[in-house]
Formats: structure tokens, sequence, C-alpha cells
């Protein structure tokens, strides 16, 4: 399933989460966390059940944010999601360590997120966890756990190659994080870039407008898949198999670039 756009939605608010499943974005998370004021989180909680159930999601992933482990909110969250047949993943808040008998009490599929410095030190120990589909990360809780500035984190390689890192050892889609700037579409168009050349799949969003931005950024170009055709068709023809590497277009290819290739068109086929 692409994760090209994964949109946040408000979970206590009716009319965006009606807007949002008309919406173009691979998936749609409705937020139980940070989006939902304390005394809105039980009113949210019903909100995102019915009209989980009520509305057309299409083929989009619907997902729910919940509130962390150990929040007085978290259990109820759980129990009133499992309940829900659509919503098809839950997004872990502020991870730390095996998240899988989250998974196994709501049965649902995982999107840990990466917010503190013991998620960070825990990485693969998170992305083993059982039932565990993609990873992704929050700058601005993260650079509070750390005493950092925000701004420092949001694009911060160091912490955006670990995850990237520990999603591909594992199988995983490696998501990348928000960009709060709304006016200023260039620089999302920039930083999504930035993390596809990294290895990210996808970046998650706050506003409809970044949806159409994110989904060109990590769909592979017409330039992309006619290279990952001639790759192919040359390997085949030659037999790379026995041969090893061969030239295409005056450069070496070899079985790195089959299995880029194959990658690239694979990304190209999914709808």
């Amino acid at each position: 399933m692409p994760r090209r756009s994964q949109l946040y939605v408000p979970g206590n608010n009716e009319n965006m989460i009606t807007k949002a499943s008309a919406l173009d974005a691979d998936s749609i998370i409705l937020d139980l966390e940070d989006a939902v004021p304390a005394g809105e989180k039980a009113r949210a909680r019903g909100i995102v059940a019915r009209l989980s159930k009520e509305l057309d999601w299409g083929k989009r992933e619907l997902c729910v944010r919940l509130n962390a482990v150990g929040t007085p909110e978290h259990a109820e969250d759980v129990s009133s999601i499992k309940r829900i047949e659509r919503v098809d993943t839950i997004l872990v808040p502020k991870a730390e360590g095996d998240c899988s008998q989250v998974g196994k009490r709501s049965g649902k599929k995982l999107l840990p997120i990466v917010e503190t410095a013991k998620g960070l030190m825990k990485l693969d120990e998170l992305a083993r966890s059982k039932g565990v589909v993609a990873l992704t990360y929050g700058a601005g809780d993260y650079a509070s756990s750390v005493g950092g500035s925000v701004e420092a984190y949001l694009n911060n390689q160091t912490v955006k190659t670990f995850i990237v890192a520990a999603a591909g050892a594992y199988g995983l889609e490696a998501v990348d994080n928000v960009y709060f700037d709304l006016e200023n579409l260039e620089g999302f168009r920039a930083e999504a870039a930035a993390a596809r050349s990294l290895g990210f799949t996808g970046k998650q969003v706050v506003h409809p407008s970044q949806i159409p931005i994110a989904n060109r950024v990590f769909s592979p170009t017409e330039a992309e898949v006619a290279w990952a055709q001639k790759v192919l068709r040359a390997l085949e023809v030659a037999g790379a198999d026995k041969r090893g590497a061969i030239r295409v277009d005056g450069k070496l290819v070899d079985a790195v670039h089959h299995r880029l290739a194959k990658g690239i068109l694979e990304r190209s086929a999914r709808p």
C-alpha cells in the first residue's frame, strides 16, 4: 500500500473529517492525540468511530493516531478502535521499544512515531515489533526530549538516516515528518524531495495543498520509469545473472541496478 501522502485530521472535527474522505491522500490519519484538547478526547473517539463507518473512504488507508502508551486515554482509544473494522492502521506516538502488544490488543497494523531520544535508541526493537508496517518521525516532540530546537530537528539528516535504515532493514515503509509552513509549498516540495533522496517513501502532511506535491515527489518520474525499463531489458537480453555487470548508455549496471529498477516499476504500478 503506498503511503506517499498521509494527512492528519483532528478527530474532533466532523467537517474536516468529512472533507478528508474525498481528498487524494494515500492515507488519512484521524488524530486522537495532539490535535484534540484534553476535554474533547471522549467526544473525538465517538466521532472517529462513527465517521469511520459512515463515510466512503475508498481505497485510502484509514489510520488513527492514538494517545501515547501510559496515558489515561490510551486504553480507551484501543478499546474504541479495535471494534472499527474499517480502520487499517494505528499510529503509536512517542513509541519506545517493542510495541507488539498495542497491535495485539487492537488487531491493527502499527505505524510507530519516533518522537523521543529513547525511541531513537530503541529503533531496532521498535522496527521488529509484530505488526509494524512503517516508521515515521515527530520533530517537535523529539526536540523537546533532547532539549534542542524544533528547527534543528525538522530536517535533521542524522535522525532521518537512522529511521530510513531501520525501515530498510526490516522491509518497512519510511514516512517523513510534517512540514509546518503552510504558505511555503516550494519549501515543502524541497523537503519532500530531500527526504525521498534519503530513502523515505512518503511524507506526512497537515494541509490539503501539500497532498498533490507529496504524491508527485514520491512517485517515479517518467524518466525514472524509462530508465528502469531500459535497464531491465538490457539485463534480460545480456543474461546478466551470468555476466555480472554490463553497460547501459555508457554506465555500469549490475544486480544493484536490477533491484533499483524493479523497485521503481513496482512503485509506478501502484494505484
